[in-house]
């Protein structure tokens, strides 16, 4: 019974706080420049795999409407550049868009110390005022009520120099 007790009474001596992941970084402007430059990018690369699809598209039309003039030579060397344009098609888009590509590294390299620095504020502001846990409220956490008390969003903002 004097366990139970003991640990109830350090449950009530930990802080709990809140942030908005969301929240924060719509107020740093960093975030939305490194996003901009994302989508730019990503438009780019899906505009040059789109145009080797089109390509191969074309090929493909162009090979349905002449096959029957080609001759037993012309024809698997027609159908090898049409299966050779969607592989390159292919290729580029895992290059770009694949789980290890271009984009997932681009993105990586803009967005870590963004969030570095947020991860840093936060336990900053921890260290500093004693919280023990910190949650998302922007995240699927299964949080059904919060009070904008322990909210510490704005905090973390003033914290990066973004005063709100």
């Amino acid at each position: 019974m004097l366990l139970m007790l003991a640990s109830v009474a350090s449950m009530n001596a930990q802080k709990f706080v809140l942030v908005d992941m969301e929240y924060i970084l719509k107020n740093v402007p960093a975030y939305e420049r490194a996003n901009e430059q994302l989508n730019q990018l990503s438009k780019k690369w899906q505009a040059e795999v789109e145009a080797l699809n089109s390509e191969a598209q074309t090929l493909y039309k162009n090979y349905q409407s002449e096959a029957v003039f080609l001759s037993n030579e012309e024809k698997p060397r027609r159908e090898e550049a049409i299966v050779a344009k969607e592989k390159e098609a292919s290729e580029l888009k895992r290059k770009y868009f694949g789980t290890e590509g271009e984009l997932f590294k681009k993105r990586e390299s803009l967005m870590a110390p963004i969030q570095d620095e947020i991860y840093n504020a936060i336990k900053d502001i921890c260290d500093q005022k004693g919280y023990s846990l910190v949650l998302d409220r922007a995240s699927d956490s299964g949080i059904i009520y919060a009070s904008p008390k322990i909210d510490i969003s704005n905090e973390v903002l003033q914290k990066l120099g973004y005063a709100n």
